[in-house]
């Protein structure tokens, strides 16, 4: 057999094999005791491995792998979920908990540092045809950052989620009460002792259920009028969950309506409990959002309005926002929305001839349930409201 041959500089070692084919490797790491770990290329001629070698050195400048960088891609993407979890709400590992199964049947068995950009544009593209696009990104999402983990411990040397196609976002049309339904939802929430107040605040501010539930009194400050939203509250398996915002957007303080502000400062002095909305059975806790969906469920059904969701809540006010003039930036702001494009994208049904209408929208419906609450939103500055 032919000794391997150390080509110039660092070439890499390039060897003869005894079937004729030719071999070339790079150390790219090496084991805890110190023995190295190889990466190799083949080829028929030599002539034909050097392209091959280059293009290894290339895409492994750098690298010192551990020997994990073995391990099945499967097995890491475990690994990595229960590192993780701790800083993920429940809903999250179980979201993610899914994603791996998802992968598990393509690529779950693959050598992570061996995965491709191919191996991964494969999958997707599979998955595609029995999931939906938004489905597809969901898991890419996850797939691209438990990766990047798995570069910051010496797994790998490249992300194989880069430069993928993803299928297009997908949004699903959105829920909403339209005007005449709006005004017949607040007229019945008005004989709802338990449960108007909780619904005005919603549909005066458009926060998430959880988010809503989760108020505290030290989150309202009565002086100014502002609103600071700090954490999201559920219900996992019975245990109450108390977590951050959905995202880093999610944390921000608000300009409340002076409506609102009033309803919050006059409930205030007849509270017994930390949180804004209590608990009804346990005032030491929040109320449930599984609570208040029933309840919205209940309303909506009595009062023969649509079957709506409880976030078509917070459409509704973005929408009535949008067309009242609020600016998207303003609003993606109030909403806790990362970016105001994606705000755009959820309300482009608010068409330019809604807007044109805007002043018989507000002054007919808008303004008799909010007054001229939405102005203090049109005047302020997006940056202090942050």
């Amino acid at each position: 057999m032919a000794k391997a041959k150390k080509r110039p500089d660092g070439d890499g070692m390039v060897r003869r094999r005894p079937d004729g084919t030719w071999e070339g490797r790079i150390v790219v790491g090496h084991r805890k005791d110190g023995l190295p770990i190889y990466k190799s290329v083949f080829a028929k001629t030599q002539k034909a491995l050097i392209p091959k070698l280059n293009q290894l050195k290339r895409d492994y400048a750098g690298a010192e792998l551990t020997e994990d960088c073995r391990m099945p891609l499967g097995d890491w993407l475990d690994l990595w979920l229960s590192e993780y979890s701790p800083n993920l709400r429940p809903s999250t590992i179980q979201n993610y908990t899914h994603h791996i199964e998802r992968i598990k049947p393509y690529l779950g068995q693959k050598q992570i540092s061996r995965v491709t950009r191919v191996d991964v544009q494969t999958m997707y593209n599979d998955l595609r045809k029995s999931l939906s696009g938004s489905s597809v990104r969901a898991i890419h999402m996850m797939l691209h950052e438990a990766m990047d983990a798995a570069i910051k411990r010496r797994l790998t040397v490249a992300n194989p989620t880069e430069g993928i196609v993803l299928p297009k976002k997908e949004y699903a049309p959105i829920q909403i009460l339209n005007n005449e339904q709006l005004d017949r939802f607040m007229e019945a929430i008005r004989e709802e002792v338990d449960w108007h107040d909780l619904f005005y605040v919603e549909i005066t501010t458009g926060l998430r259920r959880g988010e809503l539930c989760g108020l505290r009194w030290e989150d309202f400050d009565e002086n100014s009028g502002r609103l600071t939203v700090r954490r999201s509250v559920s219900y996992e398996r019975k245990s109450l969950q108390i977590g951050e915002p959905k995202t880093d957007a999610g944390k921000r303080t608000i300009l409340l309506p002076p409506s609102t502000a009033n309803l919050l400062r006059s409930r205030k002095k007849t509270s017994g409990s930390e949180w804004i909305f209590p608990c009804f059975d346990d005032p030491s806790l929040p109320v449930k959002p599984q609570s208040a969906y029933n309840a919205l469920k209940r309303i909506l059904k009595k009062n023969g309005l649509p079957d709506v969701k409880f976030h078509a809540l917070r459409h509704t006010f973005g929408t009535q926002a949008i067309s009242a003039g609020v600016d998207a930036k303003t609003l993606s702001t109030i909403l806790g929305h990362t970016d105001a494009s994606f705000t755009l994208d959820c309300y482009t049904h608010v068409t330019p001839d809604m807007q044109k209408d805007a002043a018989v929208l507000v002054g007919g419906i808008a303004e008799d349930i909010l007054g001229k609450d939405l102005q203090p939103w049109q005047n302020a500055n997006p940056a202090t409201e942050a």
